[in-house]
């Protein structure tokens, strides 16, 4: 598995935002122009090759014999940090990313099947920084993390009424940590290191979900996504006053975590409809801690003082989130439609392991889209504006006390385009 993880790793991240703050936590508040343009409601759609990420049933009540749908996205971040010795703000290069999804369906319209690359989930920052002691002087942050997934799916429509649908496929993940870094765990909790840590692997994703038509006219769905659990492989050197510089073999153990949302879409009028979506995503058993286990030192002063492996926890300790979206759509006439959305979620991090290598204090988003037939294909556009409030550190948790008295903000722009295609 390690081995297919690293041949794939990187097809996947290319769709993925090259050091970003997303949203609920570092999942992102919908993919895609159509969803996003709603606010992220798409768990009880089938207007969208998205839907095969969000809720795989709507495979099955997709209009017509299938589709074709190609998004492309660039991400913004504003985001600053500030502590005695520090005042910055980083305004990133636009990041782009994507996905991609294939549906079609049966003769008899009983049965769908999908094939899509997704990029759900990253966080990443890049700051240069005043050291603490013993690393003084101006320092690189850097923090890269992203989760991709490649995903067939079934769906089936049981009744008229009732569809059901699930994925099996895979997922695929990058971490890489950068800068002055305190070890946290005993005995050599406080030891000052210097690290650059890079690690990749892949591992099994899956999900499940339902869609029921309550009336002509409205439409519940249910869906589930299995957490992604990684062994990631990789390596790390670290700089350690007095023991000099070494390289190891790292082994990441990394969660992504899982989610359960229910959904609702409803006609007001042949021209109208409302949408909302309650999603519950379980951080605090995914990101509770991030395990790295290093062997193999280079540095035969490493071994004789350390041992030949070192294992550390770097703490996190997220909060469970419960997201709401909410999306309004109306079509002007058959061909144009505008979109608007909100969607609150509150910021799973504590201020104690809060860290500029992690900066999502997000909360708030805001998003408008546009669409409209171009040929035999739709144009769909959208915008979102994700912000929350700045938050204060008085007291890290984390040793070594680079982070104390520390000031954190993020804002994040998103613009997306999908192109799609019915048969």
């Amino acid at each position: 598995m390690r081995r297919f993880g690293t041949a794939i790793c990187w097809l996947g991240i290319a769709f993925a935002p090259g050091g970003a703050v997303l949203a609920d936590g570092v999942i992102r508040d919908g993919l895609g122009a159509i969803s996003c343009g709603r606010g992220g409601t798409n768990i009880a759609a089938a207007d969208n090759g998205v839907v095969l990420l969000d809720n795989p049933a709507g495979l099955a009540n997709v209009n017509g014999c299938g589709l074709i749908d190609v998004g492309a996205d660039l991400l913004f971040t504003d985001m600053a940090y500030a502590d005695p010795e520090n005042d910055a703000i980083i305004d990133h290069d636009p990041y782009p990313c994507g996905q991609l999804a294939l549906v079609r369906k049966s003769r008899d319209g009983c049965w769908a099947f999908g094939l899509g690359l997704f990029s759900p989930a990253a966080f990443g920052s890049r700051y240069h920084l005043k050291g603490p002691p013993p690393w003084t002087g101006t320092r690189y942050y850097k923090s890269f993390g992203a989760l991709s997934k490649i995903l067939p799916g079934v769906a089936c429509r049981v009744t008229d009424r009732l569809s059901v649908g699930g994925t099996l496929g895979v997922g695929v993940s990058h971490v890489e940590l950068e800068g002055p870094y305190f070890l946290q765990s005993p005995p050599l909790r406080g030891t000052p290191t210097m690290m650059d840590l890079q690690a990749t692997g892949a591992t099994i994703a899956w999900s499940a979900g339902l869609q029921y038509q309550v009336t002509s006219v409205t439409t519940v769905g249910i869906a589930y996504q299995s957490q992604s659990r990684f062994h990631l492989d990789g390596s790390m050197a670290v700089d350690v006053p007095e023991l000099g510089h070494c390289r190891f073999d790292a082994d990441v153990d990394m969660r992504w975590p899982r989610s359960l949302g229910v959904g609702m879409r409803h006609e007001v009028c042949p021209h109208r409809s409302v949408s909302a979506d309650v999603i519950w995503y379980n951080w605090s058993e995914a990101f509770d801690q991030i395990g790295i286990h290093l062997s193999n030192p280079s540095n035969p002063a490493f071994e004789y003082a350390l041992g030949p492996s070192l294992d550390e926890v770097f703490p996190l300790a997220w909060r469970d989130t419960v997201s709401v979206r909410l999306g309004y759509e109306h079509a002007f006439r058959p061909d144009r439609v505008a979109r608007f959305g909100y969607t609150y979620h509150r910021n799973p991090i504590p201020a104690g392991t809060l860290t500029p290598y992690i900066q999502t204090t997000l909360e708030h988003t805001f998003s408008i889209g546009y669409g409209w037939l171009q040929g035999a294909w739709s144009v769909d556009l959208a915008y979102q504006f994700t912000f929350g409030p700045g938050i204060d550190v008085a007291s890290s948790d984390l040793a070594g006390g680079d982070f104390d008295a520390s000031h954190h903000e993020s804002r994040v722009h998103v613009m997306l385009v999908t192109f799609s295609k019915r048969f």
